[in-house]
């Protein structure tokens, strides 16, 4: 086979952090390279250097035989290689077409953009892929599915020799990840050469020919998929077996509803949804993107309003008009947009750990006792397993895994009675997916009840007592426990059963 991209001996390093330690690696013509690890490991550090956003410290790039060396990511996709990062660079107030040739639009003798032709351009470009969006539509109006297939595009209109994937499928549903890997191996046939990071490691049996495993910042092995299997990559990756993903319950949920939603209806996004949580369960509410899942959550917390509908609480009807309502109740979300919504990336992981619980840390005249806080935030990264060199550190300096467990401490640092968690694994590597279904189990065996929202139907399916699906705004229906398949609940998703249900469980 052909070699089209070498990495020798890169070395990358940041204060506090070896992030590639002598990665070698080595790209075929036509192959499709998986590349995976945990959190941290320096898959998007070395993947970076690659595509022109990082400088090796040391180490040397080869495209095609000779040697390259980028200062910028224009640099990277001038000479041939493509990135397309986990965190989208589209402008949402700029249409279609003005994203997707981005500095490269036709223009005439006087600078002046050729509006007629981007537009036909764009028209045939995304025609070759089966796309049939409006080049005019402002990309603010699309899907997150959408927006994520119209990025992936993008780097493939500048016709790389080398595409890089960084977690592509992370907002995509069932249907748009099936669209992308036709298009993959489409490209793959003409002779287009891919490196594609995932954590969703079933992913790669589908995709990719061969995989790398890398492993605190080095090189750990490179193997033919055909030769390993998903429990092989997972004990490579974490450096040790995990028999048992989604761990075993350790008590019963109790017998009767302890908090109830009834008739909960906001108009254009959900009607009618009426569910009960008992305590100490784990309640799956599944459906497709656009379900309304989402949207139900942000609702019973008073991020978004609602036009009617009862919630009540041990017996009690209580009124959330706001998210400190909510709080004041110990009913808390935790957003599927941690970076976005979540946290506060750009202060240190002490800071995060109180947000939620500040009152609790003062003293007279509402002046705030640092070593209380400090003892506390010590205690929490420690219960939670949170890697950090200091609780002083940027939380935006910490890995995807380690951002979502600090989420994780600061909602259970004011001991919630409900606790709603949205997609709590995207973007997280096996290894700390498996230590945050363990701390799952925990909130749950101490007598909270969980709403888990998320898009893996494994997840729902190795975690979950019960689950709800969703479909067009209204709960299509229930599955129990000893009836959970993914076929069943995808039906239910698609609205080919429970058509006759009103959106409500009793």
């Amino acid at each position: 086979m052909e070699e089209v991209l070498l990495a020798e001996n890169i070395y990358k390093s940041f204060p506090g952090v070896q992030a590639v330690d002598q990665v070698s690696l080595r790209l075929y013509r036509g192959e499709i390279l998986a590349l995976v690890g945990e959190n941290g490991a320096g898959k998007s550090t070395l993947t970076q250097i690659l595509g022109g956003a990082q400088k090796p410290d040391s180490g040397r790039i080869f495209l095609e035989g000779r040697e390259v060396s980028f200062n910028s990511p224009q640099d990277a996709i001038q000479a041939g290689i493509s990135m397309v990062f986990q965190e989208l660079s589209l402008v949402s107030s700029l249409s279609v077409a003005e994203n997707l040739f981005a500095n490269r639009q036709p223009v005439g003798r006087l600078d002046n953009i050729r509006w007629r032709k981007l537009y036909r351009d764009t028209r045939e470009f995304l025609s070759r892929f089966d796309q049939h969006l409006d080049p005019r539509q402002p990309v603010k109006q699309l899907s997150m599915g959408q927006q994520q297939i119209l990025e992936i595009l993008k780097a493939i209109s500048t016709g790389p020799k080398v595409l890089i994937l960084d977690e592509p499928t992370s907002s995509l549903t069932e249907s748009e990840v099936a669209y992308l890997f036709k298009n993959l191996r489409k490209l793959q046939a003409e002779g287009m050469s891919i490196i594609y990071i995932t954590h969703k490691l079933s992913e790669i049996f589908q995709i990719a020919s061969r995989v790398v495993v890398m492993r605190d910042g080095r090189y750990i092995t490179d193997r033919k998929v055909s030769e390993v299997s998903e429990s092989d990559l997972v004990a490579t990756m974490v450096g040790r077996q995990i028999t048992n993903l989604y761990g075993e319950r350790s008590r019963p949920a109790h017998a009767e509803d302890y908090f109830r939603v009834e008739n909960l209806t906001r108009k254009s996004s959900f009607e009618g949804i009426t569910f009960g949580l008992k305590r100490g369960e784990i309640l799956g509410l599944a459906g497709l993107v656009g379900a309304g899942r989402t949207e139900v959550a942000r609702a019973i917390v008073g991020i978004d309003p609602r036009d009617s509908g009862r919630i009540t609480l041990d017996g009690e009807e209580i009124h959330i008009a706001r998210p400190q309502d909510a709080i004041a109740r110990k009913i808390v979300y935790l957003t599927e947009d941690r970076k976005g919504q979540g946290l506060f990336l750009s202060m240190p992981v002490r800071d995060n750990l109180i947000a939620p619980s500040l009152k609790r840390f003062t003293r007279r005249f509402d002046f705030l006792n640092a070593e209380a806080i400090d003892h506390f935030a010590h205690e929490m990264v420690a219960r939670y397993s949170i890697a950090t060199p200091s609780i002083d550190k940027k939380l935006l300096n910490l890995s995807g895994g380690n951002q979502q467990k600090c989420m994780i401490a600061m909602w259970m640092g004011i001991e919630p009675k409900v606790v709603i968690f949205d997609e709590p694994t995207r973007g997280v590597d096996v290894g700390a997916r498996a230590e945050i279904y363990q701390k799952l189990r925990e909130i749950s065996s101490q007598g909270a009840g969980i709403i888990l929202i998320s898009s893996d139907l494994p997840e729902l399916i190795g975690m979950c007592d019960r689950i709800l699906v969703m479909h067009q705004g209204r709960i299509q229906g229930e599955v129990q426990r000893e009836d959970f398949s993914e076929e069943l609940i995808l039906s239910y998703a698609a609205g080919l059963n429970g058509a006759a249900r009103a959106g409500q469980v009793q």
